[in-house]
């Protein structure tokens, strides 16, 4: 399902290019000499005025004039609204161009902290290793595999991928970087190899609005088999080696059908499986750890019903969990049983039950539900089940040994928990053999870089299969993380994630800080490491991340607490999550810097109107701003589908409370910190009118002289460029941006004299 939302913006760390690179002189870069360095004031050029053209808005017998409507165009392609949008960027190319020099040695320090030519752990499928490899230089990756050498042994958490003279050769299966040529924006969101390793099913998005193509190519030879599927999701699966599922969206891009395709048919005679009607709710597809059931879930914010296909008999889709509104299921697939998590209003951290393939209705609960332990996630191996928990807002690993396949299941023996090395990290599942012991996920800190384990399930042990390399003598023992928690106005505890350098941070309220949050659609942003924070880290910066509500990270009433009638208290978490890094001298109102994409740009926006005098400068990415008028209007994406996050403002009660926080309805007069605001042309999720206008407005209404940017990227979406380089680019850019309203970037560095 989509969301509108980027919540992984401050953690994803993309393995990037070696180039000569030496660290920053900490001495001429520290914040105790950067501000005797600032920059000599010039005018700056007057910003682009929208025009004004009055749209009264009226519900409830209340009226809002939208003086910027006109700046959406769903085409995005009127020539005034464009010239608009460009008459913008360069307005931010200009005022950032005193900068410009400093802007280019950033992007050359953060790229160069990352090892340029380098593969991803291998993952064993069948007589296969895949994996992907950067090269030096080129902006995307390529997918490639080697043949397991004659005679391997089983899996093990020492199993290495031979690459000596002697072992078989690396067949590079597709290039990205040749098929990107011809591309501003280059994505591929699905890349399915068919069971017998023939054949390779990818999604192709050449402009970044999410509506992909799929091609299917030989595997050995990349000769094209049959035509390209278009118009699709990237939800793809194979249901055999000759057969497709796939799933395609509406006009308002909701995942509506699931369709069977057979290898060589024509896309107009696919099998429509399902069609779902009801417009809250998307279609889910994937595939069990078995690789013999295929799921297609429908799903709202609140419900969540699964049919069931057998890849023996694709044709045949059958009911697995009933719809039942409140009720919450996902499946999973392990001989004659299926694993079955299921949430309820009451159940709301979920239980998980089991049942018999053929008699879905006799279940048993294996785990019941805990009211401080979510149950996150479940994984099956032949032998084993794997829960990913969450508790106190931390992620765990259990494992379980199972009974024999085909033994009755009524019970599990006690688990065994995975430890972990750090106060705060991050934890995600990875694919793994479902026929061997050996579960493979990945682990992040703050402090730690991505990091691939593989853990035998029967011993106990783990073995470090891949580590992010990071050049420039980074040393993560330089670094300090930790969790504080802040106090909310009505006594509720806010985790905060924290990371600095221990040499360079004072704690005595005079050193900067940049906070991160997000706090929607129970997504848990939890702490990670960004090799492009460093260049932040290094120069005396603090960072932290507010895990406040309508997140998921301290479960599932966590995010009940944070949205709908009570998303306020998403904003007044954050803005005391603010106020207690002040209190407690981690920095000062003048030194602190907020951030936030999306779904997190309505946070920002909204704690902005609140609070502008709590901060010196904010980041608004890809900001949902304009929240009553989009809610309002069924033809924009994904409106329908999250009337049960935000409420349904056709309804007043939901009209009024959303009025009250919605950031381009509480624009006032008054003073603002530097502000800089994204967004993508062709981005589905967050339309780019919304920033547009909550620009205009704040140009219009603010009464301070501080930046305000806005930068539209007009060949991208909501996640913005799609190269890897290009993507440090954007970070150079933002943190210059950061630096500049603080006024620490040396004059020395800054092209001025």
């Amino acid at each position: 399902m989509l969301h509108r939302r980027l919540f992984c913006n401050h953690i994803s760390l993309l393995c990037l290019p070696r180039i000569p690179y030496s660290p920053p002189t900490f001495s001429h870069f520290s914040k105790h000499t950067m501000s005797s360095h600032s920059l000599p004031q010039s005018p700056p050029p007057p910003p682009p005025v929208a025009k004004k053209v009055e749209h009264v808005l009226e519900m409830f017998g209340d009226v809002r004039i939208d003086n910027y409507y006109w700046l959406r165009d769903d085409s995005r392609s009127d020539p005034e609204i464009l010239s608009h949008l460009n008459l913008e960027n360069n307005y931010t190319n200009s005022v950032m161009s005193g900068t410009k020099k400093f802007e280019d040695e950033l992007f050359g320090e953060i790229k160069g902290r990352v090892k340029e030519d380098d593969i991803s752990a291998p993952i064993r499928r069948g007589e296969y290793y895949y994996y992907k490899r950067y090269l030096e230089g080129k902006e995307y990756v390529q997918y490639c595999r080697r043949l397991v050498p004659t005679g391997e042994s089983p899996a093990s958490v020492h199993d290495t991928m031979p690459t000596g003279p002697d072992a078989p050769p690396e067949h590079v299966i597709l290039d990205e970087n040749v098929k990107a040529r011809d591309h501003s924006f280059y994505s591929i969101g699905a890349f399915k190899v068919s069971p017998n390793n023939k054949l390779v099913a990818y999604a192709e998005d050449t402009k970044g609005d999410e509506i992909y193509t799929i091609y299917v190519i030989d595997a050995k030879t990349g000769v094209p088999v049959g035509k390209p599927l278009v118009s699709l999701t990237s939800y793809l699966e194979w249901a055999g080696d000759e057969t497709l599922v796939y799933v395609t969206m509406d006009e308002i891009l909701r995942p509506d059908k699931a369709w069977l395709h057979k290898l060589g048919a024509d896309q107009s005679s696919d099998t429509c499986l399902y069609h779902e009607k009801d417009d809250m709710f998307s279609l889910d597809l994937e595939a069990s750890e078995s690789k013999k059931i295929l799921f297609v879930s429908s799903e709202s914010k609140i419900t969540r019903f699964v049919f069931y296909l057998e890849v023996s008999k694709p044709e045949e889709l059958r009911v697995l969990t009933p719809r039942v509104v409140g009720i919450d299921t996902s499946v999973s697939h392990r001989g004659n049983h299926f694993f079955i998590r299921r949430r309820t209003d009451e159940l709301f951290n979920s239980e998980l039950l089991a049942c018999p393939v053929d008699n879905t209705s006799e279940t048993t609960v294996l785990i019941p539900h805990r009211e401080s332990v979510k149950i996150q996630d479940v994984q099956l191996f032949t032998d084993h089940l794997v829960v990913y928990e969450r508790e106190n807002g931390l992620p765990k690993i259990i494992t379980y040994r199972l009974p024999a396949v085909g033994e009755p299941l009524k019970s599990l023996q006690s688990g065994q928990s995975v430890d972990f090395i750090d106060p705060v990290y991050s934890v995600d599942p990875s694919e793994a053999q479902f026929s061997s012991s050996i579960l493979r996920f990945h682990y992040s800190s703050m402090r730690t870089p991505p990091s691939v384990y593989d853990y035998d399930m029967n011993t106990g042990i783990s073995v470090l299969k891949k580590i992010e390399t990071v050049l420039g003598g980074f040393d993560a023992s330089n670094y300090v993380t930790e969790r504080k928690w802040a106090t909310a106005s009505d006594g509720t505890q806010i985790p905060i994630s924290i990371v600095y350098r221990k040499n360079l941070v004072k704690l005595d309220g005079s050193d900067l800080l940049l906070l991160y949050g997000y706090g929607s659609y129970e997504i848990c942003i939890d702490p990670s490491f960004k090799a492009s924070q460093l260049s932040l880290l290094d120069r005396g910066f603090i960072f932290a991340i507010a895990h406040i509500r309508g997140g998921g990270e301290m479960g599932r009433q966590w995010y009940e607490n944070g949205k709908l009638l009570k998303k306020r208290n998403t904003f007044t978490d954050f803005i005391a999550s603010a106020e207690y890094l002040i209190e407690k001298k981690y920095c000062s109102k003048e030194k602190l810097c907020i951030d936030g994409r999306s779904a997190g740009g309505l946070l920002i926006g909204a704690v902005l109107n609140m609070r502008p005098d709590l901060f010196k400068a904010a980041i608004a990415g890809v900001p949902f701003v304009d929240v009553v008028t989009t809610m309002l209007d069924p033809t924009i994406p994904l409106t329908t589908s999250e009337w049960e996050e935000w409420g349904d403002p056709r309804k007043e009660e939901f009209y009024f409370y959303m009025k009250s926080y919605s950031p381009v309805d509480n624009v006032k007069a008054q003073n603002y910190p530097n502000i800089l605001v994204t967004a993508g042309l062709n981005d589905p999720r967050v339309m780019y009118s919304e920033p547009a206008k909550f620009v205009a407005k704040l140009r219009e209404l603010k009464t301070d002289d501080n930046i305000l940017l806005f930068k539209c990227e007009l060949g991208a979406g909501h996640f913005s460029k799609s190269g890897r380089f290009e993507r440090l680019q954007e970070d150079a850019f933002m943190y210059t941006f950061l630096l500049k309203a603080l006024n620490i970037i040396p004059a020395s560095a800054s092209g001025h004299s």
